[in-house]
């Protein structure tokens, strides 16, 4: 890991910070923090995870309560968040003089709860969401994302930013994950129609190889091309879908053919049927004439209960 880093350099130095949780993301943390010249404290259930990191300054507490004490910050990178509380309730004692930046993984509903346990503790408390995988940590164009007190975001910005572009979301403790979620879901969505497309064509013995150059380096730069959808996000917020130049009717004859030539050549379907689907829904909810982003107003509601 190198010593490149996107944030800002400050002439103060460097502040003392504890991580808990040492996992390949912990430890990307920590070794980040470390290279940076904060003062570290590292505390993890198996503490011989934090050999390499006391060899080269960092302090290892003997509790994760040590850990908490020993810093103004304390960065929390477990499992979840019962982990959370089943590491940080026998702190009590200490939470109260302390600032918790917690980067579990869970849901905006749990991010709420952790706050207001935090608070119950006295605790200072920011909700996070890392955006890079571990290698990428402290690099340039690393993003975090934050939610929580304002006052606190700003007061341990500088330790923050050590880490990557830390991006303030608001006060609602649950918008950092929420945030995290809807981005996932744009990754996982893309990464299965890229995938599922490859397993058509190869159907027909084109490899993953040769189809890449046309759909990565042609079709996904110019035609879902990010500027394209940036420039028409104010058209979702008015609900403006004018069918000029293609309609959902359009579109849902194409996707009608995508899920039988997918039952054609042999390859999974569910997906491709329940793209159809939901265009019939669009189509079925009177959006027929409007372009495809009308679909929007189908995702900004819940199914009925069955």
């Amino acid at each position: 890991m190198t010593s490149q880093t996107s944030t800002p350099q400050h002439s103060k130095p460097a502040g003392p910070v504890s991580v808990i949780g040492l996992g390949p993301m912990g430890l990307a943390l920590a070794e980040t923090l470390l290279e940076r010249g904060h003062s570290l404290t590292v505390w993890n259930r198996t503490p011989t995870r934090a050999d390499d990191l006391v060899a080269r300054g960092a302090r290892r507490a003997p509790t994760a309560a040590d850990a908490v004490a020993a810093s103004p910050v304390t960065v929390v990178c477990l499992k979840d968040y019962a982990t959370l509380y089943d590491v940080l309730d026998p702190a009590a004692a200490v939470l109260g003089d302390s600032f918790l930046v917690n980067l579990n993984s869970g849901t905006p509903d749990e991010a709420r709860t952790a706050a207001d346990w935090a608070a119950g503790h006295g605790a200072g408390y920011l909700d996070g969401a890392i955006m890079v995988p571990p290698p990428l940590v402290g690099e340039p164009g690393a993003v975090f994302l934050y939610s929580g007190a304002r006052d606190a975001f700003d007061r341990h910005h500088d330790a923050l930013a050590t880490l990557g572009d830390p991006r303030y979301l608001g006060t609602d403790p649950g918008l950092a994950v929420l945030h995290n979620a809807a981005l996932l879901t744009m990754m996982y969505a893309t990464m299965n129609g890229w995938l599922h497309a490859t397993a058509l064509v190869g159907s027909a013995g084109v490899t993953a190889t040769r189809f890449a150059e046309l759909a990565l380096g042609w079709f996904m730069p110019a035609v879902v091309d990010p500027a394209s959808l940036l420039a028409q996000a104010p058209d979702l917020d008015r609900s403006h879908y004018p069918g000029d130049l293609g309609t959902m009717e359009m579109n849902l004859n194409a996707l009608e053919h995508i899920a039988h030539t997918s039952a054609e050549q042999g390859v999974h379907t569910e997906q491709p049927l329940l793209m159809r689907d939901i265009a019939r829904r669009a189509v079925a909810e009177g959006h027929g004439e409007q372009n495809y982003l009308a679909l929007f107003e189908v995702f900004k509601k819940a199914l009925p209960a069955v």
